[in-house]
């Protein structure tokens, strides 16, 4: 009997375990058509919006229009068969994307294809399943459609350069061989009907590679998608940041201005009144910044996404048709550089107003420092006449203390007279006085230096 020791493991163990096969590709034969989307609910007005509850809220009422019970909360992985189609769902951290599946009816296949054969290719797409009022409750949602078309060589291609332009509608053909075994075709263009279309020969894909390469075709749309949805706020953000710019350059000319009409300053109003103005500047570029900042990050994460799943299908060129790295170096490289262009420029700017700010405080500090030491020299010439003052004043105390202390002395000369002691008051109180005034000034004396 095999022993159990699922007790023994980390909490963490079985989810983390489980999260690399949470996502597993399709296991799909040509002739496969898919119709797939990305539904984005993320309102970055709405704060604290849960996008998981959100998706599993469309996805619930998906399942309940055909009596099929749906996954549990806290699902980011679901498929289903659904009879007449299937239904792989995943959630993302912005987006959920929806791939139904349908096998094509080949029973009017040609031998050789034709282009009526070829423009009828998506007429079976499994969008046709799909109930109107669910699609209607994704107004507003959807930031990725397409339509994808799983064919086999060796029953229905041969040769499709002339005849893809009854299939796709833009002008650039945009196709390569991936993984040596096979042909995609696209032009990225949204259609007449709203979806985009690519198409997926198999020349002899082994076992998982049609699935495999299908899901990285449709991630590549898919976070093509999500990487262009920071070029609208690097476009909206770029002049915000020249009138921040304009703003600074004149506060600098105006400091420069300033310094140079005096050499000491004494009076720090137009000081006080720039270093607000900077701070103004400091908070528009920091809640600049703060807006953006998750949307270009974002942006370069999708960006790098795309690029790696570009990789993962180790293109090969066909003559004459550009590949789909080529088309997405020339058409979405320019915008993801937009952004991070955006993204410097916001970071460059924070940092000069920075040093402006720290620039003009140590210009206010250093006339503020002037002040102290004016304040302190005034000070300083106060205290030396409160000094002068005092001595005057000491003089005229010495003065006063010797008066009284000669007039005591007077009373008790007269007293001693009236006694009988034959003594002269007026002359006794004469010849001491000036023994009282230097008795009294040197007390005085005494008395300041051991105050001090």
């Amino acid at each position: 009997m095999a022993l159990n020791y699922t007790h023994i493991n980390h909490p963490l163990r079985i989810p983390l375990a489980a999260e690399i096969h949470s996502r597993p590709s399709l296991r799909l034969r040509s002739p496969e058509l898919l119709t797939h989307f990305a539904i984005f609910t993320h309102d970055e007005g709405e704060s604290g919006a849960d996008n998981l509850s959100q998706q599993l809220a469309i996805l619930t009422d998906f399942c309940t229009h055909f009596g099929v019970a749906a996954p549990a909360a806290g699902a980011k992985y679901f498929f289903h068969d659904f009879g007449r189609f299937r239904l792989k769902w995943e959630c993302h951290t912005e987006f959920a994307t929806y791939s139904f599946l349908d096998n094509p009816d080949e029973s009017g296949a040609e031998a050789a294809p034709s282009l009526k054969q070829v423009e009828r290719i998506f007429d079976q797409v499994p969008l046709r399943h799909v109930p109107q009022q669910w699609l209607a409750s994704l107004e507003g949602k959807v930031m990725v459609a397409a339509h994808v078309a799983l064919i086999s060589a060796t029953k229905f291609w041969a040769g499709p350069a002339n005849l893809l332009h009854g299939v796709f509608e833009g002008g650039v053909l945009v196709g390569s061989k991936v993984i040596e075994r096979g042909e995609v075709w696209t032009d990225f263009l949204i259609q007449a009907d709203g979806f985009s279309r690519f198409i997926v020969c198999d020349q002899d894909f082994l076992d998982q590679q049609p699935g495999r390469t299908i899901q990285r075709i449709l991630e590549i749309e898919t976070y093509r998608m999500m990487a262009l949805l920071g070029l609208p706020q690097a476009q909206a953000a770029a002049p915000v940041l020249s009138a921040i710019e304009n703003e600074l350059v004149q506060l600098t000319a105006a400091m420069t201005v300033a310094s140079g009409q005096q050499g000491e300053l004494s009076d720090t109003d137009a000081e006080q009144k720039m270093l607000r103005e900077i701070i103004d500047l400091a908070a528009r570029i920091e809640k600049l910044v703060l807006e953006n900042s998750y949307r270009f990050s974002a942006s370069k994460a999708y960006f790098s996404l795309v690029n790696a799943r570009i990789d993962e299908l180790r293109e090969s060129r066909i003559e004459g048709i550009p590949t789909i790295a080529e088309f997405m170096e020339r058409r979405l490289a320019p915008a993801m550089h937009t952004c991070e262009a955006i993204v410097r420029r916001q970071e460059a700017l924070a940092a000069r107003i920075a040093h402006t700010n720290d620039l003009l405080r140590t210009r206010v500090g250093i006339v503020q420092e002037q002040q102290n030491r004016k304040i302190l020299q005034s000070m300083n010439q106060r205290a030396a006449q409160q000094l002068r003052l005092q001595q005057a004043v000491e003089g005229l105390s010495v003065a006063a203390i010797s008066y009284y202390v000669a007039g005591l002395f007077s009373y008790a000369g007269k007293g001693l007279k009236a006694l009988g002691v034959n003594i002269n008051p007026d002359m006794l109180t004469g010849l001491l006085i000036p023994v009282i005034a230097l008795a009294v000034w040197w007390g005085l004396r005494r008395m300041h230096k051991s105050l001090h």
